[in-house]
């Protein structure tokens, strides 16, 4: 028995759960089988980040009443300018007249910490869970007084699964790409010697000046507990300075995920004169780490240049390790170019749930789609990633 709506639909019916219902659910511990952020860090995300989210799980049945997917959902107040800088003065003009202007109720599909997968419990029920979710989702928002569906950073490679969106009221924008580095070197001096000769004066005349400061450590943990409140600051000043914010981490956020699921989180910790000076979150899967997040003390980050110095010792770390790809979070793309990076894209999917508002709104998302203000990603050699068609 849920205490979700239940909606029936052309493949089968759809019902949704709460965290506390999908421990009765054998098929939740599949659902993201062979990903890295399995179906722990989707519990992690609900108990741990701030409350802003409101979470449910689509369980989706075929006809012969079998689990073909448990979709994670969550719901948010989401400002429509956030990823627009020049948009933002003049809107907040507005909202002191009228609070709500261009901030909506949106139903979201996918992690709200990370990238988005669809939810399978047999690779090959893609396309019947794509299916699914497009039959469903537009009358669960409405039940729920939501005015978008989003798909948020969904990876390219669902383009195929999701092709039939754009024919039914979706439309497909890119959201902030991450961005991906083949690790084919011996060590970080192999990789060095494959930049530009500018890249590399550069990075050796920035690692000179840091290595005539006091020594600097790095020790990599699977639990942060013992350093939490120590590092916690960095991870806020770094935040505090984006100029998009979308989650904020919580400590019990850091320390539950290396509490369960040690397997695959490294912790990065710098210290100088014993005093952590930066800080790394990332996971480590499938041959792939992804470094999301950086906390670094910004009264000597600048002078020692710890951005280019951490990530020096975190890819040297991975080579070391086996690993055979790099893949960072969005943002701060000027570096990652000249780094040699390759983008990797995400898209958003996105419908409104008024049909007579949608046609406008698809047209209004061509301005609003952040990757459209940001010049430095056209620059990238494979920037026409982005907007390619399914393949």
């Amino acid at each position: 028995m849920t205490t979700g709506p239940t909606i029936p639909f052309p493949l089968g019916v759809a019902r949704v759960l709460s965290r506390a219902e999908l421990d009765h659910c054998d098929a939740w511990k599949g659902a993201f089988v062979g990903k890295c952020k399995d179906h722990r860090f989707y519990e992690i995300v609900e108990e741990t980040l701030d409350a802003k989210f409101e979470h449910s799980y689509l369980l989706l049945e075929d006809k012969a009443g079998k689990v073909r997917a448990i979709q994670p959902l969550f719901f948010v107040e989401q400002n429509l300018v956030d990823g627009i800088p020049a948009l933002r003065a003049p809107v907040e003009a507005i909202r002191r007249r009228f609070p709500r202007f261009l901030t909506m109720r949106v139903l979201m599909v996918g992690n709200a910490a990370g990238e988005g997968h669809l939810s399978t419990c047999a690779p090959e029920d893609e396309d019947w869970v794509a299916n699914a979710l497009d039959a469903t989702l537009k009358t669960y928002a409405q039940l729920s007084k939501a005015s978008l569906v989003v798909f948020k950073d969904f990876p390219a490679r669902y383009r195929h699964a999701l092709r039939n969106f754009s024919a039914n009221g979706y439309t497909r924008v890119p959201s902030m790409p991450m961005t991906e580095l083949q690790l084919r070197y011996t060590d970080f001096d192999h990789y060095l010697s494959t930049l530009g000769a500018s890249t590399r004066k550069d990075l050796r005349r920035k690692f000179r000046k840091t290595a005539a400061a006091p020594p600097i450590s790095v020790e990599v943990v699977t639990d942060l507990t013992p350093s939490v409140d120590e590092v916690y600051p960095l991870y806020l000043q770094v935040h505090e300075r984006s100029p998009l914010k979308f989650e904020r981490l919580t400590k019990e956020y850091l320390c539950s995920l290396g509490q369960r699921m040690p397997e695959r989180t490294r912790f990065f910790i710098w210290r100088q004169n014993g005093k952590a000076i930066a800080f790394s979150v990332a996971l480590v899967h499938d041959g792939t780490i992804y470094d999301d997040y950086l906390g670094l003390d910004y009264r000597v980050a600048l002078d020692l240049h710890l951005y280019f110095y951490t990530l020096r010792d975190i890819i040297s770390w991975s080579i070391a390790q086996g690993l055979e790809r790099y893949r960072s979070s969005p943002l701060n793309y000027h570096p990652k170019l000249h780094l040699g990076c390759d983008l990797f894209p995400l898209d958003l999917y996105v419908m409104h749930t008024a049909a007579w508002l949608n046609p406008i709104f698809r047209q209004a998302l061509k301005f609003l789609e952040p990757t459209r203000h940001d010049p430095v990603l056209r620059r990238f050699p494979n920037a026409h990633d982005l907007y390619a068609d399914a393949k």
